[in-house]
């Protein structure tokens, strides 16, 4: 379970091939250590030109994280995403709420994170791929 499905070094490195090829159209995203460095207002490097790309190939991402809405909301409004703050991983609640929201199955939707006790596990125990 803690064993994420694939690793990238970079968030910018997962490309919508890949997502493509496995299935993937729909991607919940944690913020700190993922797209950003921890607690930092500003996206990493290419992570705005990186969503850009995604979206032009027709995969659709949103936050889910553990982090209150005070960190989340802005950050998500920089990028233009929906978000679910508060996310409560590993536990399902956060992953239902993005699925829902995404209107998806669990077998076309992905989470993307950094902590495997958190992201990986909870994203494994849900039911959807996990990547880190």
């Amino acid at each position: 379970m803690l064993y994420p499905d694939d690793s990238f070094h970079r968030v910018t490195d997962i490309g919508a091939g890949y997502l493509r090829e496995k299935g993937i159209a729909y991607l919940a995203l944690d913020v700190d250590n993922t797209l950003a460095i921890s607690e930092h207002p500003a996206p990493a490097d290419g992570v705005e030109d990186w969503l850009r790309s995604l979206a032009e190939n027709g995969i659709q991402a949103m936050i889910l994280s553990n982090n209150r809405p005070e960190r989340v909301k802005p950050f998500a409004k920089r990028l233009g995403l929906p978000y679910v703050a508060n996310g409560m991983k590993p536990l399902g609640r956060g992953f239902e709420r993005c699925r829902r929201l995404f209107g998806c199955q669990k077998s076309e939707m992905a989470l993307v994170g950094d902590q495997l006790l958190t992201d990986i596990w909870g994203a494994r125990w849900y039911g959807v791929r996990a990547i880190l």
